[in-house]
C-alpha cells in the first residue's frame, strides 16, 4: 500500500475553467475540473484533446534534416538502390522496422528492401559492426536506422568508409558528439525545433514516411494505416501519452479494434482479444509482451516477419510461436526476479541503498529489463539488474517517478563502455573491474540529488467525490479522456467517511480480495467496488466505523453485461 495520499485542492482559476468547460462541452462536472487541473485553458485545447484527428499531426519537415532524408530516400527508390531497415529488437524497434518496410514496399521491388534486427545475446546496443557488414554483403547503399543509431558513432563512421549512407530515426537522448550520419531525425537534439520531443522510435519512423508521402502529393490517408503499429510502440515504450503521441494512439487503437494488419490480427487472436475494443492496457499487458518475447528469447526478426504477414494462416502460425516464447519468458523472468530478491535479502544492508544494483553472470540478458521493472516497483527504488555477455557486464535500469536515472548513469559515463536510454529506463555496458566504482558513484549521485518525495511512494489523488457523484455519465465522460499513460494518468479519486452498506465480503480462491458495497450520507444506493489483494484491510471495512477509500472508476464487463465498478487502490481509517 502507499505510504501517503497526496491531494491538492483546485485553485479559483481552475474552478472558473471548470464552469466554462461545463458550458462548452456538457461534460460531468468532475471531468471538467480534471481538464482544468491538467492545464487545459481554452475550448480549442479541450476539443483537440477529446477529439484528436490526422489534422493534429505536426508538419514532419519540422525535423531539421527531414528534407535531406526524404531526398536521399527518393533517390534510392528511383535508382533502385538496395535499402536496409535497421531496427532494435524490442517492441518499439520491431514495429518501426515493420512500419517502414510496409510503407516503402509499395514503391520498390521486393529485392530492393531488407531489414536487420540485431541479436540481443551477442551484439552491442544500437547499430553494430555485424549489422553494417550484413548491409554491405547484401549490397545496401542506404540504411534507415529506426529506434537506434543516435549513439552508434563508430559503426556509422564504419558504414561511411563502405559508401553506405545512414538516416537515423531515433528518440533516445544523444551525446554531445553526434554520429556522422547523412541525416538525423531526433527531436531531442539541442538544435531541434520540432514541436513535440516525446515520439517513440516508431513514431519518428512514421514521420519519415509522413514526410515522404507529403512530398509526393499523397493524402494523409495513405499513412493512416500505419498507426496501429505506432500505437503498439507508444504504449509499450512508455513514452508520454500527450500531444502527437495521443493523436497517433487514439487513431491507432481505433484501427487495432476495427481493421488491424494481418500480423497484429494474429497477435490479437492469440491474446484472446478477438471481437473486443483493444485498449492501452491490452497492449501493455498482452500484445506488447508477446512482441517483445521474440527479441528477448530468440531473435526480433521473427517478430518483424509476423508483423509483415500477408495472409491469416501465416500470421496464426507465427503468433503461436511468439505466444510460446512469451510463456517461456514469463517463467524465466519470474525465476530471475525471485533470485534477485533472494540475493537482496541475503545482504539486508543493501535495502538502505538509494539505487539498488544487482549482478549475476548467469541471468538471461533478455529478461533483466523486466526484472529491473518488477523490483523497482516492489522496492520503490531505482533498480539496475546486471548480467554477463561477451566478456562484459551489461544491464537494464528502471527508475521511479520523478528521478532522472539517465542523468544518474550519465554521471558515471567515464567508466562505462556504453549506455543509452531516457529518464526512466537505461541500458548499460561496463567492464567488471569498474563495477564497484559504478555502484559507489551512483549512490553518491543519489545521495546528492534524490529528494525525499522520490523515495516515498505516494497516491496522487485528483479529486474528492461523494458517492452520489459516481454515475454512468461520469464513466462515459472519463472514457473520453482515454487512453491513459505517462503524461495523462488515469484519474484517481477518493471518497471520505464511507461505510459498508452490509454486503462487503472476502472473495477469491484464497479470500485475499474484498468485494465492497460502499455507501455514504450522499448515496442511498450502494456503489460496487473491488479491492484486489487487500484482505488485511477487511477489518477496517467491517469495523462499523467510517473509512476513506481511494480508487479509479472502471467499466466492469462480466457475463456479457457492462456496469460501473470502483477499482480500489487503498483503504484507510477515516
Amino acid at each position: 500500500m502507499s505510504e501517503k495520499w497526496n491531494y491538492h485542492s483546485p485553485t479559483p482559476e481552475q474552478l472558473l475553467r471548470q464552469q466554462q468547460f461545463a458550458t462548452d462541452f456538457r461534460l460531468h462536472p468532475a471531468v471538467c475540473l480534471l481538464l482544468a487541473q491538467r492545464g487545459f485553458s481554452t475550448k480549442e485545447e479541450v476539443q483537440q484533446f477529446l477529439y484528436p484527428g490526422l489534422r493534429d499531426l505536426h508538419d514532419p519537415f519540422g525535423y531539421a534534416d527531414m528534407a535531406i532524408a526524404v531526398e536521399r530516400l527518393e533517390n534510392a527508390l528511383g535508382n533502385k538502390e538496395k535499402i536496409l531497415i535497421y531496427g532494435d529488437y524490442d517492441v518499439d524497434g520491431t514495429t518501426a522496422t515493420a512500419l517502414v518496410y510496409k510503407f516503402l514496399v509499395q514503391f520498390a521491388v521486393a529485392s530492393q528492401l531488407d531489414y536487420y534486427i540485431p541479436d540481443r545475446s551477442d551484439e552491442e546496443p544500437g547499430i553494430s559492426k555485424q549489422g553494417i557488414d550484413y548491409a554491405q554483403a547484401k549490397g545496401a547503399t542506404l540504411i534507415i536506422a529506426v529506434d537506434c543509431g543516435i549513439k552508434s558513432n563508430d559503426a556509422i563512421a564504419y558504414a561511411q568508409t563502405l559508401g553506405i549512407d545512414v538516416i537515423i530515426c531515433d528518440h533516445h537522448t544523444p551525446d554531445d558528439e553526434l554520429p556522422p550520419a547523412l541525416a538525423i531525425l531526433n527531436a531531442k537534439l539541442e538544435q531541434s525545433t520540432y514541436p513535440y520531443p516525446h515520439l517513440s522510435g516508431c513514431g519518428v519512423a512514421f514521420k519519415l514516411m509522413h514526410a515522404f508521402a507529403q512530398n509526393n502529393g499523397m493524402e494523409l490517408s495513405h499513412v493512416r494505416h500505419l498507426l496501429d503499429l505506432c500505437a503498439v510502440s507508444i504504449a509499450s515504450d512508455i513514452v508520454p501519452l500527450t500531444g502527437e503521441n495521443r493523436v497517433m494512439t487514439v487513431l491507432g487503437l481505433r484501427q487495432l479494434s476495427q481493421n488491424p494488419s494481418k500480423g497484429l490480427r494474429g497477435i490479437i487472436d492469440v491474446c484472446g482479444l478477438t471481437g473486443r475494443r483493444v485498449t492501452i492496457g491490452d497492449i501493455i499487458f498482452k500484445i506488447g509482451p508477446r512482441i517483445n518475447a521474440s527479441g528477448r528469447m530468440m531473435n526480433g526478426r521473427e517478430t518483424v516477419d509476423l508483423l509483415l504477414s500477408k495472409d491469416a494462416q501465416t500470421a496464426k502460425e507465427k503468433s503461436a510461436n511468439i505466444d510460446q516464447y512469451n510463456d517461456d519468458r514469463r517463467e524465466l523472468d519470474k525465476k530471475t526476479t525471485e533470485e534477485a530478491y533472494t540475493m537482496l535479502e541475503a545482504h539486508p544492508e543493501r535495502f538502505a541503498d538509494k539505487i539498488v544494483v544487482l549482478f549475476e553472470p548467469s541471468w538471461h540478458k533478455g529478461v533483466i529489463g523486466i526484472v529491473a521493472s518488477r523490483l523497482a516497483e516492489k522496492l520503490y527504488k531505482p533498480t539496475i539488474i546486471l548480467t554477463e555477455s561477451n566478456g562484459m557486464i551489461c544491464g537494464s535500469a528502471r527508475s521511479v517517478t520523478g528521478f532522472d536515472l539517465y542523468a544518474a548513469v550519465e554521471s558515471t559515463a567515464d567508466i562505462l563502455v556504453n549506455f543509452g536510454g531516457h529518464t526512466s529506463a537505461v541500458g548499460i555496458t561496463i567492464e567488471e573491474k569498474n563495477l564497484e566504482a559504478f555502484k559507489k558513484n551512483l549512490e553518491a549521485y543519489a545521495e546528492k540529488n534524490m529528494i525525499q518525495e522520490q523515495m516515498t511512494q505516494t497516491l496522487d489523488i485528483d479529486l474528492v467525490l461523494q458517492l452520489n457523484e459516481i454515475t454512468d455519465k461520469l464513466l462515459t465522460d472519463l472514457n473520453a479522456m482515454q487512453p491513459h499513460g505517462e503524461g495523462n494518468q488515469k484519474p484517481v479519486f477518493c471518497s471520505l467517511a464511507v461505510h459498508d452498506a452490509g454486503n462487503s465480503k472476502l472473495v477469491g480462491k484464497d479470500c485475499d480480495h474484498i468485494k465492497l458495497d460502499l455507501a455514504d450520507d450522499s448515496s442511498p444506493t450502494p456503489v460496487p467496488a473491488i479491492a484486489f489483494g487487500m484482505c488485511e484491510k477487511y477489518s477496517i471495512v467491517k469495523s462499523g466505523q467510517p473509512f476513506d477509500v481511494c480508487y479509479t472508476v472502471e467499466e466492469n464487463n462480466y457475463g456479457g453485461a457492462t456496469s460501473l465498478q470502483l477499482l480500489v487502490k487503498d483503504i484507510r481509517v477515516h
